[in-house]
Formats: C-alpha cells, sequence, structure tokens
C-alpha cells in the first residue's frame, strides 16, 4: 500500500483500493472529494496527491470506458479554484494547499500524453496571485510559488509562453523593486529567475550555492 494512503481513515483506504480494482464498484465523487479534503489540509499529503489521482485515473481507463474520476476531481478543483480568494483570506496554509494540489494533479494526470489544458490558465492564475507584492510578503507563499515553477514551470511554458513571460516580469520587478522583501524571499527569487533563464535547469555550482544558502 502506498504509504501517502495512510493519511486516510481506513474506510477511504478500503475505497481507493477498491477504485484501483475495480472504479465501476465505487463512489468516485465521495473518493475524489476525500482526496481534495486531505489535500487541503495536509501540504505534505498533497504533493504527492496527483499519483494516488494517477493511479485511479489509470485504473479506470483500463476498466471503464468514461473517464468519471478524471471528470468528478476536475470539477472539485474548479469549485476550489472559484474559492481561492475566500480560501486565502481564511487561511495562507489552505491556500497554499490548493496551489500546491493542482499543480500535482496537472503534473501527474495527462490525456493522450498532454498536459490537462483545462487546468493551465488557472494555474496561471494562482501563480500570478502568489507573484503580487503583498504575496511576496509572505514566505510560505513565495515557497510555494518557487516549488510549483520547479516542479510545472518548464510545462506550462510549452503550453502558453507569453503568460510564463508575463509571469517571469512581475518576478523580476518584485526582485528589483520591493524593498522590503526578507533575505529568503530574495534568494528564492534570484533562484527560480536564474533557474528558467537556463533553460527550467540549474548548474551544478548554482544549485550548490542556493540550496547551501537555503539550509543556512
Amino acid at each position: 500500500m502506498d504509504s501517502a494512503w495512510a493519511a486516510f481513515d481506513t474506510e477511504t483506504q478500503n475505497m481507493l483500493q477498491t477504485a484501483i480494482n475495480d472504479p465501476k464498484t465505487v463512489d468516485l465523487d465521495k473518493l475524489s472529494n476525500a482526496i481534495v479534503t486531505q489535500s487541503l489540509k495536509d501540504l505534505s499529503f498533497c504533493k504527492d496527491a496527483g499519483r494516488i489521482c494517477y493511479a485511479v485515473v489509470q485504473a479506470e481507463a483500463q476498466k471503464a470506458a468514461t473517464s468519471e474520476f478524471r471528470r468528478k476531481l476536475l470539477n472539485r478543483l474548479q469549485q476550489e479554484f472559484i474559492a481561492r480568494e475566500e480560501t486565502r483570506n481564511r487561511s495562507v496554509q489552505e491556500w497554499v494547499c490548493v496551489v500546491t494540489f493542482i499543480c500535482s494533479i496537472f503534473d501527474y494526470i495527462k490525456v493522450n500524453n498532454a498536459p490537462v489544458v483545462a487546468l493551465v490558465d488557472p494555474i496561471y492564475d494562482c501563480l500570478f496571485k502568489l507573484a503580487q507584492p503583498d504575496s511576496l510578503m509572505n514566505e510560505e507563499e513565495v515557497d510555494c510559488l518557487v516549488l510549483q515553477l520547479h516542479r510545472v514551470g518548464e510545462q506550462l511554458e510549452q503550453t502558453n509562453s507569453q503568460r510564463m513571460n508575463q509571469l517571469f516580469y512581475l518576478l523580476r520587478d518584485g526582485f528589483l523593486l520591493q524593498e522590503d522583501l526578507s533575505s529568503m524571499t530574495r534568494l528564492l527569487l534570484l533562484e527560480i529567475l536564474e533557474f528558467r533563464a537556463s533553460g527550467w535547469t540549474l548548474t551544478e555550482t548554482a544549485h550548490k550555492y542556493y540550496y547551501s544558502e537555503v539550509a543556512d
């Protein structure tokens, strides 16, 4: 059993196992809601939630003619995306989980070996929010922004390079013009600016520099 499953209660674990064996026998709406609900309160879980959802999607693709689970999951993600401002006002931690979970789904689940196009603009909208001056004052949001760009930035740029250019203009201006940013935020922004400029990769020397600084 996947170690991430331990985050669920026994009932949900059993439902998930059944879904992977025979998706048609499970309430997929209930299962998708259980996964999203757990993701929004557990950041460590939502980083890997996409892998769990991918397993169910693959099982359904092999044993059913429809993609009900994916459809129900995307419907729930749409609800969370629409409520993002309210979520952020209520809890930055939950807002960070929303962004992390959507990016995890985008990273893992493909349609005909291509990214789920319906998620591209919502993810960009979330990342643009994380790049605003008030969000750059919050290290939790900056950390989320940088982690997600490491994870799916290259895929996003391949689908819409113009929006990625606009996002990095914001990050560059924030780095250069916002004088009240913390030293950690400046370091993270500089690292992600260099990361993209180097073709979404870092030299070994640059990696050691940035991550030794983060560790210190």
